[in-house]
């Protein structure tokens, strides 16, 4: 009975500490020693960072960027700015505004570059977190090294970009036309796309990462977050930071250093100072301090690689890495050691067919059960609750709870089924089932998903600890336990970094992965007589993890309500509408909309689309205001052979911050410049804009109030018309208007439209 206390003990003990090995628990405060990383001092910059939004072209990011130089300056560096023009693929034009400055090093090899971005994302973020936090990373990091006094090898290039919210222009801005890109061998960029949580290490490289992870290893982060598994994902979405620009565009490798948890927080105004987790940004500090000593002195025209490395971080080993190289012989040598103990345990009848049989039918079952709880339990949950559609992040405030839900069940589901096979002595039988689907797995995983062949790591202590089952009886099950810690250490953290990383949608495998677990924990769980009184335990706590859930699912000040509201003038049927992105309206939309407003299907046909795809959903007659409308000029207009050739300036009459341009598909365009920039042409294609989304051309971010210039050539018979779109952010402060403030328990949604007033107008080219 002891021997089974400390066995479950010890099981718990690995799942806390493989969480617990993510991050830093002490904070460094002020009295932290010069040379080192005090986050209590990042605090002190960060407070003034993130005052107010402080998107790219507004007072505030003027306020924010001069604090930065004067920091740098303090720091006896020397600045420049970069400013210009840039249009991302997406179609986005801004002209930001980049901070740079350079550490002279000894013996320079290529340049290190510390690398983030300073404007927040329009309209109500914060950006404390994102990307507050890389700002006083860098700054503090940067104090340190000084202070510590040991004179770079490389130079050293701090890039602190703007624009990156809007379409990653900065960093294109710097990458092409800056002469200092060239000198650059390796970025560390500092992101966040959240309030908390680990900072994961994601690479940036147009090559292998072997040479990348040697270094990594060799700097010896205390708290190394990272795995190949991640790796593999993120190479495969459409997932882009500044770091993706050096890697596109300059080849230029890097490391991304960013914290995902909170997400609820993103883009909004909650992400604000109290909300950065104190223990995240010490997580920062943690990467930049080694990683800085070390690549400041590396030879860093040798970082890249051909290669690829297998690489996951683990609880006192920190990271591990290993080649691709090794992926099929660990596989096949499990294979055959798998097929060697199977043979070994049938020959001395300590097998049997019946017994495996039943541990399929209960490791299926339960992988099936729990599968479609995750599946079905998350649709049911936003069908019970639909209020959570709002959270267009696709991550509810009591998100956690929800992941720890979904565990609970799927263990007790895992007990349940278990127990209807249970019998003395048939574990070992019962655990060839669970290290079959394994191996399948990794088998599938060698071939398409090489970065998480790091499975087979806990599958070899599994097959040793069948190993220990088929010579032995009655096995130490302390013994049992320590043979299930690395599938704890490794595998426990995805139950949560999934539905985490990508959303409560991801809950299925969440509830996969934890069947999974139990599996390879069989050598201490198989053991257990009273299974369907765990099973109890396992569903009780479910049931209290639901009831904590549905306390905070309210919206609250502190886990306040997204919502949107927009004006939209239409000044060619001189027509105006309030419109909204919510589906579920509440006392702030309905004051404008009414309890019956109507559809916005018609809106979206072209109008500002969201993040996620989602467009207007109700709108309803609006009084006509008084809005100064753009002035249009039309120039230059010659026919050159097949040719037309024309120039708009659109000039504002009010101050906007966004202008989008509208064509549908009819419409053709042999050239397009947008403020002397030629528009985004795929490789091969003769016109420009071919493959437009919803009819839309560009989105044009404005600073200062910059006009709109445009020079446009099309086929010279074509009667070209263009929608134009003009906002502000001012619906709250705008005289014309008497919009009340939200409720505590309420925000501004991100990712859309917000809390603007819009005005739509056609130009037409006969």
């Amino acid at each position: 009975m002891l021997k089974k206390a400390i066995a479950i003990l010890t099981l718990c003990l690995s799942i806390y500490l493989s969480f617990n090995a993510l991050l830093p628990n002490k904070i460094s405060d002020l009295e932290t020693p010069l040379e080192q990383f005090s986050t209590d001092r990042a605090l002190l910059q960060l407070a003034e960072i993130s005052k107010k939004p402080h998107y790219t072209g507004s007072e505030e990011n003027t306020r924010v960027r001069h604090y930065i130089i004067s920091e740098l300056e303090k720091l006896g560096l020397k600045t420049q700015i970069q400013e210009g023009y840039t249009i991302s693929k997406w179609g986005n034009i801004a002209k930001p505004i980049n901070i740079l400055a350079r550490i002279k090093g000894t013996a320079n090899t290529k340049a290190l570059m510390l690398l983030t971005h300073y404007d927040s994302n329009p309209h109500s973020a914060i950006g404390a977190s994102d990307a507050g936090s890389g700002v006083v990373t860098i700054l503090e990091g940067l104090r340190a090294f000084l202070a510590a006094g040991h004179p770079p090898k490389n130079d050293i290039i701090i890039g602190i970009t703007d624009a990156e919210e809007l379409g990653l222009n900065g960093a294109d801005l710097f990458v092409n036309k800056h002469e200092w890109s060239k000198d650059v061998g390796l970025v560390l960029n500092f992101e966040a796309r959240g309030s908390g949580g680990p900072s994961y290490m994601l690479i940036e490289t147009n090559g292998g990462n072997a040479n990348l992870m040697k270094e990594f290893v060799a700097a010896n982060p205390q708290f190394p977050v990272a795995n190949s598994l991640a790796y593999s994902i993120y190479k495969m979405l459409p997932n882009d930071t500044d770091l993706t620009v050096f890697r596109r565009d300059g080849d230029i490798e890097g490391f991304n250093f960013a914290f995902i948890d909170d997400h609820f927080d993103y883009h909004t105004v909650m992400d604000n100072y109290a909300r950065l987790d104190r223990n995240t940004l010490e997580h920062q500090g943690s990467y930049i301090m080694p990683l800085l000593h070390h690549f400041s002195q590396a030879n860093l025209a040798n970082i890249k690689s051909t290669e690829d490395y297998i690489y996951f971080n683990i609880p006192i080993f920190k990271t591990v890495i290993y080649p691709f190289g090794w992926v099929l012989p660990m596989l096949l040598i499990a294979i055959f050691i798998f097929i060697g103990l199977l043979v070994y345990g049938f020959r001395n009848k300590i097998l049997n067919f019946k017994a495996i049989g039943n541990g399929f039918v209960a490791f299926i079952f339960s992988l099936l059960s729990c599968g479609l709880l995750g599946f079905f339990g998350w649709e049911f949950l936003n069908i019970l609750y639909p209020k959570y559609g709002e959270m267009l992040h696709g991550f509810t405030y009591n998100g956690h709870t929800y992941i720890w839900l979904f565990a609970l069940l799927s263990l007790g589901l895992s007990f349940l089924l278990y127990s209807k096979v249970y019998k003395a002595n048939n574990t070992a039988s019962l655990l060839v089932a669970p290290l079959t689907f394994w191996l399948i797995i990794c088998t599938v995983i060698a071939l398409q998903l090489k970065g998480a062949s790091f499975f087979i790591i806990p599958v070899y202590f599994g097959l040793i600890a069948l190993f220990v089952l088929l010579r032995q009886k009655q096995p130490n099950l302390i013994l049992m336990a320590v043979l299930c810690i690395p599938a704890l250490f490794i595998l426990s953290p995805l139950v949560k970094m999934f539905p985490v990383g990508l959303g409560l949608k991801l809950l299925v495998v969440s509830t996969v992965f934890v069947v999974l677990i139990f599996g390879l924990c069989l050598p201490v769980l198989g053991f257990l007589k009273h299974k369907r009184r765990w099973s109890y335990l396992f569903f009780f706590l479910g049931i209290i993890a639901f009831f904590i859930a549905h306390l905070h699912s309210d919206f609250k000040p502190d886990t306040p309500k997204p919502n949107s509201l927009v004006y939209t003038l239409n000044a060619d049927k001189n027509s105006a509408l309030w419109a909204t992105y919510d589906n579920v309206l509440d006392t702030y939309t309905k004051n404008f909309l009414g309890e019956s407003p109507s559809e916005a299907s018609a809106l979206n046909k072209n109008t500002f689309g969201s993040k996620y795809a989602s467009g207007f959903t109700y709108a309803s007659n609006a009084p006509i205001k008084d809005i100064p409308l753009p002035k249009i000029e039309i120039s230059n207009d010659t026919i050159i052979g097949e040719t037309r050739h024309f120039n708009i300036c659109v000039i504002p009459q009010r101050e906007v911050q966004r202008i989008e341009v509208f064509s549908d598909s009819t419409n053709h365009f042999k050239s397009f410049k947008i403020n002397g920039v030629d528009a985004y042409r795929k490789k091969g294609d003769s016109l420009v804009f071919v493959n437009r989304w919803k009819n839309r051309l560009f989105s044009f971010f404005v600073s200062k109030n910059d006009l709109l210039d445009l020079q446009i050539s099309v086929p010279k018979n074509q009667k070209t018309s263009l929608q134009l779109f003009e906002a502000s952010f001012d619906l709250l402060d705008n005289k014309l208007f008497s919009i009340p403030p939200r409720e505590r328990h309420m925000i501004p949604k991100p990712f859309v439209l917000n809390d603007a007033v819009l005005v739509n107008k056609t130009i037409i080219i006969e």
